[in-house]
């Protein structure tokens, strides 16, 4: 079996008393995309930086087809290291035609040049601006540009760090795809830093979940948004719900009923989390409630707060009659119940996450 295209082991790097990269490994593949996600300051741009070879880890290796590019005392330089790179703003050269900008950094003859550059200006669909200057096209016209220049002295590893946040949201969608499509025929490993949870549940194969210097979770989109190592994971990929209590007899007490808390001792506090989208109104049901069902549960009487319509669904707030918890329903289309309306909640059982309050960060 081939080795993994880009391998990280270990890699540490410390600014004075601060561990901005803390013992990060991980690896990708050919063909294969992977995210390195986190809010600002996680070390995701500073792991990028060190594996472009424009940073010095402390500690830890680098490898790319199996081979060591880079330790505490080996460096192989970065323009030998088959890394290309992709950046927020294109860092196109001004006084360069669209081809010349391409060709930069191409090795070999002129014939060769040529037919490199108009194969790749053919698929990113940019051949008729092939005698343009740069300030004459627009951002995602530029975004092209750059994607068929890093791609052009074929790198076995594409790093990009936030390529995409720069261009208009009507355009980000087609060229973030297009894009990756490209480079997944290419056979190119990309890694890609993103602060955008939902962007990088669309673009990746594998989220590497970045926190205080450290990858806290790595997996596939669907693992990591249904299985989240602890609450702070399972709120960065989208608003929660938190309901809080302690562990008595291996059960905790809710208004939804009693919840399983399996592995956490008794007299532990912990927090059950559920996504908007799981918790639901039940419209067949008044008087005393609906029965309690073994996927549901018991239901639970509210008031709705307020609501508000987001195009593809609407929000509904509510407070619970019993403790007073505020919780927020996510409901498809249009549904702005007035303020005051009473109503029955249910959670998806099967969707609720307990994680022990400590583990919280």
């Amino acid at each position: 079996m081939a080795p993994p295209r880009l391998e990280v082991k270990h890699l540490s790097r410390r600014f004075g008393d601060r561990a901005v990269v803390d013992d990060v490994s991980f690896a990708v593949s050919a063909g294969q995309v992977a995210c390195l996600l986190g809010p600002s300051g996680c070390g995701k741009s500073t792991t990028l930086r060190i594996v472009a070879g424009v940073d010095i880890q402390d500690s830890g290796q680098i490898l790319v087809d199996g081979k060591l590019i880079c330790d505490t005392v080996f460096r192989i330089p970065p323009e030998r290291r088959g890394i290309g790179l992709m950046f927020q703003d294109f860092a196109l050269f001004p006084h360069l035609s669209v081809a010349e900008n391409v060709a930069f950094g191409l090795r070999g003859g002129p014939a060769a040049h040529r037919n490199r550059v108009g194969e790749l200006l053919e698929r990113v669909h940019m051949s008729r601006h092939i005698d343009s200057y740069p300030h004459a096209l627009s951002g995602g016209e530029q975004q092209r540009v750059a994607l068929a220049r890093a791609l052009a002295p074929r790198p076995r590893v594409m790093l990009m760090d936030e390529p995409f946040s720069g261009l208009d949201e009507r355009l980000r969608d087609g060229i973030r795809d297009d894009t990756l499509a490209l480079l997944k025929e290419e056979g190119t490993a990309v890694l890609l830093v993103t602060h955008e949870p939902h962007e990088a549940m669309r673009m990746a194969d594998l989220i590497l979940l970045m926190r205080d210097g450290r990858i806290v979770q790595q997996g596939a989109p669907y693992n990591i948004y249904n299985a989240p190592v602890d609450r702070a994971a399972a709120g960065f990929f989208s608003d929660i719900n938190v309901l809080h209590g302690r562990v008595t007899g291996a059960l905790t007490a809710t208004p939804f009923g009693d919840f399983l808390a399996p592995g956490v001792p008794d007299g532990s506090e912990v927090d059950i989390v559920i996504r908007p989208q799981h918790l639901k109104i039940d419209f067949d049901r008044a008087g005393n409630g609906p029965a309690p069902t073994p996927q549901n549960g018991t239901a639970a009487h509210a008031f709705v707060r307020r609501a508000r319509f987001l195009g593809r669904e609407s929000l509904v707030e509510f407070v619970t009659e019993q403790g007073g918890i505020a919780l927020t329903a996510a409901v498809p289309g249009v549904f702005l119940p007035p303020v005051g309306t009473p109503m029955w909640l249910m959670l998806r059982r099967d969707r609720v996450l307990v994680f022990p309050r400590e583990a919280q960060q």
